[in-house]
């Protein structure tokens, strides 16, 4: 009987851990906390700001990340180098159609495709980068596959997520000042800093 009983907990924790490694959770990004960090440049200066993100992440029951869904608002870029008197130009430029075009297009997109374990040693990305993110990025009307590796940690509750990459805006067709021979001329390569902070829901 003891034999029997013995067997029967045995199994049921195994039941147990099964269930745990196959369940999901869902954590939900912290939109006060998370930001995507931004510097935009010419050869000669450059200026920095930031947005707000706001999404979801899905992970799988052995931690790892799944899927993730997250939203880029436009009208909440922020300019941190400009007097405050000069702020305005500079982000109502930066919302006009020579840009994000945010008539149109009031929110850029990133939806995770693949994430998988990342060993290189890459002195441009984050340190401690132990994953290579994948998805699909959509700004201005247009979407395309962007990687980049980045360092995600989770406590008992929440996940943290932060990268370093460089897009070029000039795949999503934001072409205006790209051309070096004609006057302002910015470089099509903008630095993004990406900080995520996320909760169980």
């Amino acid at each position: 009987m003891k034999k029997f009983l013995s067997a029967a907990l045995l199994l049921g924790v195994l039941a147990s851990c099964q269930k745990n490694r196959n369940e999901s959770t869902t954590y939900a990004v912290n939109n006060t906390t998370s930001v995507a960090e931004w510097k935009g440049a010419a050869p000669d200066h450059f200026h920095i700001g930031s947005f707000n993100v706001t999404g979801t992440i899905n992970s799988k029951g052995n931690g790892q990340i799944k899927s993730g869904d997250f939203v880029i608002p436009i009208a909440s870029i922020k300019n941190f180098d400009l007097p405050d008197e000069v702020k305005p130009q500079l982000l109502n430029h930066l919302k006009s159609p020579d840009f994000f075009n945010m008539a149109l297009h009031p929110n850029a997109e990133f939806k995770i495709t693949k994430v998988v374990p990342y060993f290189k040693a890459d002195t441009a990305a984050v340190s401690g980068a132990n994953y290579l993110v994948t998805g699909d990025f959509s700004m201005v009307g247009q979407t395309h596959s962007i990687s980049f590796p980045a360092k995600i940690s989770y406590t008992a509750d929440s996940l943290k997520t932060e990268a370093l990459f460089k897009n070029d805006r000039t795949k999503w067709g934001m072409k205006s000042y790209s051309d070096s021979t004609q006057g302002l001329y910015i470089l099509p390569n903008v630095a993004i800093h990406l900080k995520i902070q996320a909760g169980r829901k």
